[in-house]
């Protein structure tokens, strides 16, 4: 525990984790449902997997951007008072500890228990029995071989480009019947193709991967050479795009020329199989102009995202969590159900996964049928791959609506599909704007505009996550439907300021970044403290994603200090610190890790006994309040708020995801404690099924039962 000082100063670094630190340890939260043996067997399969693409996408940005920073020489230090070099030595030693956790789970934990559930992965091909070896390489010549191109490297062929993220094999052979050199050669082991290869068995289900086949047949496919060994590798680039968007003319363009070189950044990371020929090692870490300690050693098979892959093999159900529903049915808001007319009966809010995504489709569906919707206005940041909005769009404005929409191009790992789309929606007479020069749009807002009888009417629907119909089953989200005249006024100038630059004068509810949501937060916090501070009552409750803003971090120990009960929810990076004596005893943070990725952000201030609950787009992250356009959104509607408060209620509760940060920085699981075992993820499915149930008895009696004589 930090020792508390004479005069408090909340800005003192001793106060802060560092972000990327912070962000290990929220892995090391995924890692952790992956080792809880109380989770179904391939549940765990998952969460190791989950591990694995974090890492990655950790390295190509978060590892990549320390790295720059290093080589520009840049100084200046975090929010907790670390160099960009002293931060990269630590995440060095912190990832180097986590991969070998990884795979000790993987090796220890996970392949004993698949083995005896029937599911045998073979390791390496020397374990092949003769039978299983020879259908192998059967398999190699119809499936493989032809689809391969093997490389070597000589004087007249250079060192190959290695693309990112990609698996290769990497091998020294001699030429046959001759002295001469060891010569590098590698084969790329192609993605197009399944990693999993079942092998026909007896009993179970026999599995080796494919680069233990490529392996394997090395020989055939460098016929003049001796193999003296071959071993895969794996490289990470600097992924981190550098648009410079005032030098460029068209945007898509740009972005579209950043994409390719992305596959040629500069190599952050290699991971080598365990006990690889160290002449081999330094052929292919003096070519890539790779750091020692950039190299990962691996004890198993590299890249254990095909865990995910081998989520989806048949036979396996029983091994997988069936306690979760599918999305159930919104009340207010059945299948058929005209969405506009109950949009104008009241505020309509919705709790995704546990309810169904569907109305938010079926909301632009029938704005784009409808004869008297005369626009519709929406941001897309991240959409499916095949999404049922971007149809209903493009039909909007087949059917003669205006149709205006931000396609933000800047959605990291995304900008490929969302270039795809806008250029889609362009051909269609959609009018499509490329989000802002120098900020993200990552709001979430559709609008709606209707003529009606006494004039016109506006509809909006506000989010907290991306308008995204596959993920809205995974992520956890707070959706709002509305046609309150205030905030349909603000929805019309937010799309205004995308679209034209104007802001109006005035805004009536909505808070948007980076305007003035930042200082708008500062206020409610301050507020709490005031009413602390007068001896009223004061309590904040915040979920969100990640907290690292220096300024919000400072308001909030303020307050704490001043006796206001702060409750965060937090699940990923957090850079506060709990329990500090005169700093943050107040204070209490909780991550909740479980079956779907916690994405809602729901804020809650008690202002003296009149409480006020809003929702954002928005982290309290630099990068939400500074540089992108995030907007936040009241919800007013007293029985709107009796569900967001049982929303922060229940996960305070949770005793079974829930781990909770200590004064020394770690995270400890709840636990029961002589409580019930209560799983808030869990016990929301359970509530939305009988939610649903209600509603369709009540419908089946106001609605059916009338007809029944009939029959």
């Amino acid at each position: 525990m930090v020792e508390k000082r004479d005069e408090t100063d909340f800005s003192n670094v001793e106060y802060y984790t560092n972000r990327e630190l912070s962000w290990l340890l929220f892995d090391r939260r995924v890692l952790g449902e992956a080792r809880d043996k109380a989770n179904p067997l391939f549940e765990r399969l998952k969460f190791l997997s989950i591990t694995a693409s974090n890492l990655d996408e950790f390295f190509m940005v978060r590892v990549a951007s320390l790295k720059d920073m290093v080589s520009a020489g840049y100084k200046k230090k975090d929010i907790a008072g670390m160099t960009a070099s002293e931060q990269l030595a630590k995440v060095n030693e912190e990832t180097h500890a986590l991969v070998e956790q990884q795979y000790a789970v993987y090796n220890r934990s996970l392949l004993p228990h698949l083995l005896e559930n029937g599911l045998h992965i073979i390791r390496h091909h020397e374990d092949l029995g003769k039978e299983e070896a020879a259908y192998v390489d059967r398999y190699f010549a119809d499936n493989i071989y032809p689809v391969l191109t093997p490389m070597a490297v000589d004087s007249s062929r250079p060192f190959p480009l290695i693309r990112n993220k990609s698996l290769n094999l990497g091998a020294l052979v001699k030429k046959k019947n001759g002295g001469g050199e060891l010569e590098f050669a590698t084969v790329q082991v192609p993605s197009v193709l399944s990693r999993l290869v079942t092998i026909p068995a007896e009993e179970g289900t026999k599995i080796i991967l494919l680069e233990e086949v490529i392996e394997r047949n090395m020989h055939k496919l460098f016929l003049n050479y001796d193999i003296v060994c071959s071993y895969p590798f794996r490289i990470m680039r600097n992924a981190d795009l550098p648009i410079e968007e005032d030098e460029a003319e068209d945007l898509l363009q740009e972005i579209e020329k950043q994409l390719k070189k992305r596959q040629w950044g500069q190599v952050i990371r290699l991971e080598v199989e365990e006990g690889i020929d160290d002449r081999l090692l330094k052929l292919i870490r003096d070519e890539l102009a790779i750091e020692q300690g950039d190299i990962y050693a691996i004890s198993g098979p590299l890249d254990l995202t095909f865990l995910m892959k081998m989520y989806g093999l048949e036979g396996f159900d029983h091994l997988k969590e069936h306690g979760y529903l599918k999305p159930q049915p919104v009340p207010e808001l059945a299948e058929e159900t005209d969405v506009l007319a109950k949009i104008r009966e009241g505020d309509i809010l919705m709790h995704h996964p546990y309810q169904t995504f569907e109305p938010v489709v079926n909301f632009i569906r029938q704005a784009a049928k409808d004869p008297d919707v005369l626009a519709i206005k929406q941001t897309l940041y991240r959409v499916s791959g095949n999404s049922p909005i971007v149809a209903a769009l493009e039909q909007a404005a087949d059917n003669g609506k205006q149709v205006s929409v931000l396609v933000e191009l800047k959605a990291r790992f995304d900008e490929e599909n969302n270039i795809v789309w806008a250029k889609k929606l362009e051909k269609a007479g959609c009018h499509v704007i490329y989000g802002l020069v120098g900020l993200k749009t990552h709001s979430k807002i559709t609008l709606v505009v209707r003529r009606e009888e006494n004039g016109i009417r506006r509809y909006v629907h506000l989010g907290t996550g991306n308008y995204n119909d596959s993920t809205a089953k995974l992520y956890t989200d707070i959706g709002l439907f509305t046609c309150s005249e205030a905030i349909g006024e603000d929805a019309t100038a937010v799309f205004n300021m995308l679209s034209g630059y104007s802001e109006p004068r005035n805004w009536n509810k909505l808070s948007l970044a980076p305007l003035w949501l930042k200082d708008r937060f500062l206020h409610l916090i301050d507020r709490e403290k005031a009413y602390a501070g007068q001896g009223r009552t004061a309590h904040i409750i915040a979920k969100m994603n990640s907290l690292c803003d220096k300024d919000i971090i400072e308001a909030l120990y303020a307050a704490s200090a001043a006796g206001v009960k702060i409750d965060l929810i937090i699940r990923g990076i957090c850079c506060l610190k709990a329990g500090i004596d005169g700093v943050s005893e107040n204070i209490t943070v909780r991550s909740i890790v479980g079956n779907y990725l916690e994405h809602a952000r729901i804020f809650y201030f008690e202002n003296d006994g009149k409480p006020e609950y809003y929702c954002a787009s928005a982290d309290w992250m630099p990068r939400n309040l500074e540089r992108r356009v995030e907007i936040l959104f009241p919800v007013e509607k007293p029985q709107l708020q009796e569900k967001l408060h049982h929303i922060l209620e229940c996960q305070m509760r949770d005793t079974v995801k829930a781990s909770v940060l200590q004064p020394d920085g770690s995270y400890k699981k709840t636990g029961k404690r002589g409580r019930e075992e209560y799983n808030a993820q869990l016990h929301f499915c359970l509530e939305a099924r009988e939610a649903a149930r209600a509603e369709k008895n009540t419908g089946n009696k106001r609605i059916f039962i009338p007809e029944m004589h009939h029959e």
